[in-house]
């Protein structure tokens, strides 16, 4: 069980470590719309497949979200991805718990993405 929970703090580290380097300048677009989807899907409330579905429901977090890591690594910059895990190791453990209003807008952000996409999907399913 304890390698498990340190995986996990890595997990956290390094999702965080993304997001700082996000915010860097020296990180090309390209990578910087990768890490906001991949950051974005990781500390969501909403999975593509919901967690209450055996086996299925944690599958997506134990490959997209490593997976989108290991791809969004591979994007940033070697010296600024250093950086960013330095400040991350040094923050995280100074962190307090996230606020009910960063999770308010992130359940705002996907419930606008699913209202469009719906909206989409129902002008496409009725055309005439």
């Amino acid at each position: 069980m304890d390698k498990w929970r340190k995986r996990v703090q890595q997990l956290k580290k390094e999702t965080y470590a993304l997001y700082l380097a996000y915010k860097d300048p020296r990180v090309p677009w390209v990578a910087r719309i990768w890490v906001a989807l991949v950051v974005g899907y990781a500390l969501s409330p909403i999975d593509l497949i919901p967690d209450f579905i055996p086996i299925l429901g944690y599958l997506d977090d134990l490959i997209l979200i490593p997976l989108g890591i290991w791809l969004a690594v591979r994007l940033i910059p070697e010296p600024v991805l250093a950086e960013c895990r330095v400040k991350a190791g040094v923050e995280i453990g100074e962190r307090k718990p996230g606020s009910w209003a960063t999770a308010v807008i992130i359940v705002v952000i996907w419930g606008i993405v699913a209202l469009f996409l719906g909206s989409l999907f129902i002008r496409l399913a009725v055309k005439p």
